[in-house]
């Protein structure tokens, strides 16, 4: 029962993690193609937000659910389908940290532009492009981590 419990808590962390990831990115996308500074306001300070409440724990639930299902489970930390999911969670998430800074720059400069009735800086659509880049990296890797969780190649 213990297996199912966590096997569980494991399955539904990673749909918030997924979930909010994709769900929040689309939402600034559109926000930013849109170059509505209200909306992207809106946008930068909703996905800040979702960021904390969702995705952070997420991310502080996976690994600990994670081992404890390979202990659980009885598999090695040094089978190669783990190493490699593990080593793609933890690209993913260096990628996500400055996502994170980025994301808390580019709410106070849309704010700022929006108090003040100017235009966004260069500055934001510089990070809004750093986004893009570390964004499109990070996808296919927990896409990855999704394939080996379910295949469990390399065993």
């Amino acid at each position: 029962m213990l297996y199912f419990c966590v096997k569980w808590l494991h399955i539904l962390s990673s749909t918030v993690l997924f979930g909010t990831g994709i769900g929040t990115a689309f939402f600034m996308l559109m926000a930013n193609l849109s170059k509505d500074i209200r909306a992207i306001a809106f946008a930068t300070r909703t996905v800040v937000i979702a960021d904390w409440c969702f995705t952070t724990p997420a991310i502080i639930i996976q690994p600990l659910t994670g081992f404890a299902l390979i202990h659980i489970a009885g598999y090695h930390v040094t089978d190669s389908w783990l190493m490699m999911a593990m080593a793609l969670y933890v690209f993913a998430g260096l990628c996500w940290l400055p996502v994170v800074g980025l994301q808390i720059r580019m709410k106070r400069l849309a704010a700022e532009a929006l108090a003040t009735d100017a235009p966004l800086p260069a500055a934001y659509w510089r990070c809004n492009l750093w986004w893009l880049v570390l964004g499109a990296l990070a996808f296919p890797a927990v896409v990855a981590v999704f394939w080996l969780m379910v295949f469990k190649p390399f065993s």
